[in-house]
Formats: C-alpha cells, sequence, structure tokens
C-alpha cells in the first residue's frame, strides 16, 4: 500500500501543474520519495517534475503503447518510491476521441483516484453544479478531492468548500493568487537561469500547499494496493522478449545528445536503448568531435534557440556529415531535424545559419505557432506512435530533386497525411515526430 493519485485539470490552464510542482517539492522537503508521471506525451512538465521532486518524471500515454505496457510502467518506475503522482493533460476528460487518451483514462487503467484542480479565479458558490458533474459523469473515474487555484481571500474560499461539501467531494485546500507564480513559457530551453526560475516557482508553491492544503488528509484519502495488475491477456513477457533485437551478444555503442538544446527525450526510451546498447552523452553545443558510436540519437528539443552557437560548432558538423555519409546510423527527432538541415532561419529577414547539410531541407520559424499533434509512423520495417510539437517549418523542395532522399509519411490520428514524413538517407533517419518505442524495436528502422 502506498499514496497514489492524478492530479487532474477541472479546464485547461486550470494551475495543476502548479499545484503538482508545490506538492512534489513539499514531498520531497518531507523526507518522502515521489515518482512524478505525465500523462500524455509533453517533455516540458515531466522537465519541472524532475526539478521539483530529484526523480525523473516518466511519461505514461495510451496513445503510444497498449494497457499491459503502460501498467508495466507504471509499477516499474513507482516500485521504489513512498508516493506515486501522476498530473493528467488538459482537462480531465479531453482525449484525442472522447475519453481515449485522457487523464480520466489512465486512472483508470493505474487504479488511482482523483484530485481535481479548479481555477476558481472567477468563481464562488457557482463551481458546485461543475463539481457534482465530474463526480457523478462517469462513476468509475474516481474524482475524491478537491483543490482550488488563484483563491483570491479565505472568505472566497469559505464559498468554494461550501460548493465542495454539496457536491459531495472533499476540500483538500488551495492555492492563492499571485501574479509572481508563473512558469516559464513553454517555447524555453532549461538553461541554467530558467532552472533557478522553476525552482523558485517550486518552492513558493511548496510554501503555499504547505499553509493552505491538507496533506496528510490527501495521502490517507489516496493510500491504495501496489502495484497495480495487469490488464489480461498478459504480454509473453512484460519484461520485453527484445533480447534478439540486435544479431549479436556485443551490445552496440549509442550517443546520446542531451544538452539545453537537445533535451526532450521519453525516459523508458532512453531504458529501452540501455537495453540494446552502451548508452554515452554528449552536448552538440559544445563537442568539437563526434563521439565515437554506432547509432548517435538526438533527441528533440529547441536547437533554434541555440542556432547560432551550433553554427560555430563547423568541425562537430563536418564530422556529423561525413559520418551519415559514410554509412553511420542517425537518428533525429523534433527539433533536432534542423541540426541535419542545410539551413536554419531564426527569423524574418535573419540570415540563415549553416548546419551540417546532411539533408537537403531548409527549417525556419513558423509564423503560426506551435504545430502540435499525434503521430502514426507505418511502413514496412515498423510501425511507430508518437507525438509531434515544434516551432519550425520546413522547406521540402531540395527532398523531391534528391534521388537519395526516401520519406514516410505520417498520419494523425485520424488517417490524414499531415505534410512532415519522416526523411531517409543511407542510415539517417529523421523526422520531426517524438517516437515511442518502449514497447517496441526502434532498430527496425535499419533493418
Amino acid at each position: 500500500m502506498k499514496p497514489q493519485f492524478l492530479i487532474g485539470g477541472a479546464t485547461s490552464g486550470s494551475g495543476k501543474t502548479i499545484f503538482a510542482l508545490g506538492l512534489l517539492r513539499a514531498l520531497r522537503n518531507r523526507g518522502f520519495k515521489v515518482q512524478p508521471f505525465k500523462c500524455g506525451p509533453g517533455f516540458m512538465d515531466p522537465l519541472l517534475h524532475t526539478i521539483s521532486s530529484g526523480t525523473d518524471s516518466v511519461n505514461l500515454d495510451s496513445w503510444f503503447a497498449g494497457r499491459t505496457h503502460l501498467q508495466y510502467v507504471y509499477n516499474k518506475y513507482g516500485e521504489k518510491a513512498d508516493v506515486c503522482m501522476i498530473e493528467g493533460n488538459s482537462a480531465l476528460f479531453d482525449g484525442y476521441r472522447r475519453m481515449q487518451g485522457s487523464s480520466a483514462e489512465m486512472s483508470q487503467l493505474v487504479s488511482v483516484p482523483v484530485i481535481l484542480v479548479v481555477n476558481a479565479r472567477s468563481a464562488a458558490y457557482s463551481v458546485a453544479p461543475m463539481l457534482y458533474g465530474y463526480r457523478h459523469f462517469r462513476p468509475q473515474v474516481k474524482v475524491i478531492g478537491v483543490v482550488f487555484t488563484q483563491v483570491s481571500s479565505p472568505t472566497h474560499f469559505s464559498y468554494l468548500k461550501d460548493a465542495c461539501n454539496d457536491a459531495g467531494l472533499s476540500c483538500l485546500g488551495y492555492i492563492p493568487f499571485d501574479d509572481n507564480l508563473k512558469l516559464p513559457q513553454r517555447h524555453t530551453a532549461i538553461t541554467l537561469s530558467v532552472r533557478s526560475e522553476i525552482e523558485e516557482v517550486a518552492e513558493k508553491a511548496s510554501a503555499y500547499v504547505e499553509q493552505n492544503v491538507d496533506i496528510e488528509r490527501i495521502l490517507k484519502m489516496c493510500m491504495r494496493i501496489f502495484p497495480c495488475e495487469y490488464t489480461l491477456p498478459y504480454t509473453s513477457d512484460v519484461e520485453e522478449t527484445d533480447t534478439n533485437i540486435i544479431n549479436s551478444d556485443k551490445k552496440i555503442k549509442i550517443a546520446v545528445a542531451k544538452d539545453s538544446a537537445f533535451n526532450f527525450m521519453y525516459k523508458e526510451n532512453l531504458d529501452k536503448l540501455s537495453s540494446v546498447g552502451n548508452i554515452a552523452f554528449f552536448s552538440p553545443l559544445f563537442a568539437k568531435e563526434l563521439p565515437e558510436a554506432d547509432l548517435i540519437y538526438f533527441p528533440g528539443g529547441f536547437p533554434e534557440l541555440f542556432a547560432r552557437q551550433l553554427y560555430r560548432r563547423k568541425e562537430f558538423l563536418h564530422h556529423l556529415n561525413e559520418f551519415a555519409n559514410s554509412g553511420g546510423k542517425i537518428l533525429a527527432e523534433g527539433g533536432a531535424v534542423a541540426l541535419l538541415a542545410q539551413t536554419i532561419t531564426v527569423r524574418d529577414g535573419g540570415t540563415p545559419y549553416e548546419m551540417s547539410g546532411i539533408l537537403p531541407i531548409h527549417c525556419f520559424m513558423n509564423k503560426g505557432g506551435v504545430v502540435s499533434g499525434y503521430r502514426l509512423l507505418s511502413d514496412k520495417s515498423a510501425r511507430l506512435k508518437g507525438y509531434e510539437s515544434r516551432y519550425l517549418s520546413v522547406d521540402n523542395d531540395g527532398v523531391k530533386d534528391n534521388s537519395g532522399i526516401s520519406t514516410i509519411i505520417i498520419e494523425n490520428t485520424r488517417g490524414v497525411d499531415t505534410g512532415t514524413p519522416l526523411y531517409r538517407y543511407k542510415n539517417v533517419v529523421a523526422g520531426f515526430t517524438h517516437l515511442y518505442w518502449g514497447d517496441s524495436d526502434i532498430l527496425s528502422l535499419w533493418n
């Protein structure tokens, strides 16, 4: 038995991330080891969790993987923790198709109750019917209590407590309105200065949680049997039968880019890679030479924010181009595709920065803002799912005239071509989709 719960938002922008960070830090300060999880495909919130809790956060997403695998992942990472906390994605019942992929679905999948977070800035007792609806809409989704954010005063909170009582839900506390309690923008690299800002927010939120939230009651109400039971039928071995995905007993050398520009990677993906190879991390922002490796993995991030610094690593970019053209295996995801492009332009009318020139494409900032959504890649060698979230656009004209480049169509959840394919050049595989291979064979891309 251990406390386990999901923090769900009544609406998007409810303040659930602030509450999650405050609770994580408060529990950490009390000596608890908390295992944070993030429902959904996002990268920024898991990075915030990791900073606040001191433990790597893990994504759980039912579009990426089946029920049994997700339950296995939850149990594997939660086993050594004192408390398991899942932060939901969007509003509680919002999925890619009705409830499918929603936080509510995830709470059922791993058998944990929900703490609902409600932004009360423009409401008081009128939240009662909404709370009643959340409690009764899907009775199998166990919403057991409410935390309010943006509360203006103790008097305001008293009205909210009345609403909880009449809706039949426990009122677990609140976080007051504080205009300084703001997180960095989403399109921000986690540099040392940004990390310091996040630390300040986590500490401030933690102080509010200690003062105004009944932590002991949350831990007591959310005590549940651990581990959660696997959904039948079981896989042949949930520990994964992937010992044959490389045709040699000798483990391959895998170099993984990791710094402020490249840090969007799924924890379970890294664990899967470590099972087939020896991983060494390196920083493209500071490296002069390419590390010795059989496979180089460039995870996503925001390299466009470091375009000038990457442009200055000319020796590194030259070695990367040579590695690719000599048949070296490269996997690049998300914004990392820009590193393999001819150029990247970060502002209208700005000078393009030369990159490694491996792919005949040019990247520039997308005027329409972020492009995002679930993605499906399917061809004769692999079937993988993932998530695309990018601020970059790409000029593909050079691909059409280059016989050495092939592309694989990537579709959304409705089976529609997204227009941003997976590029293949020799042993280079690159695409704006962040792939999830925690329960798949990523090396099948090179078969």
